[in-house]
């Protein structure tokens, strides 16, 4: 189990299982974010506090929705804005705890140009 928790503790994400990889993106928003995203379906991903308190930001073609704390900042997680039938969310895996994921492989996503893996 895999806990993410943002910096005042008003947000915490909780998953059963680690993902396969983390991914680092560097599309103009993740790059400024510094966010390291783990990636699952929506009913892997349990919020143990905070759930609908989050603030969501829409850019480019307004697909995705990521969220922060309304407190503290910090980015949380990304969903689909069309939740009917969403197949995949991402937490940021930078709140959770580095020594439970020192191990997971981490792959390089290029947002920015080709929209493909680097690896």
């Amino acid at each position: 189990m895999l806990e993410a928790t943002c910096h005042c503790g008003s947000i915490k994400i909780r998953v059963e299982t680690e993902p396969r990889w983390l991914t680092i993106c560097n599309c103009s928003l993740c790059r400024r974010l510094g966010t390291l995203w783990a990636y699952y379906h929506p009913s892997q991903v349990s919020f143990v506090e905070g759930a609908g308190r989050t603030v969501a930001y829409a850019q480019g073609d307004r697909t995705l929705e990521i969220h922060h704390c309304a407190t503290c900042g910090c980015t949380t997680h990304w969903e689909s804005v069309e939740k009917r039938n969403a197949q995949r969310m991402a937490i940021n895996a930078r709140l959770i705890d580095p020594g439970k994921i020192r191990e997971i492989p981490l792959r390089h996503f290029d947002g920015a140009e080709s929209f493909t893996y680097l690896d």
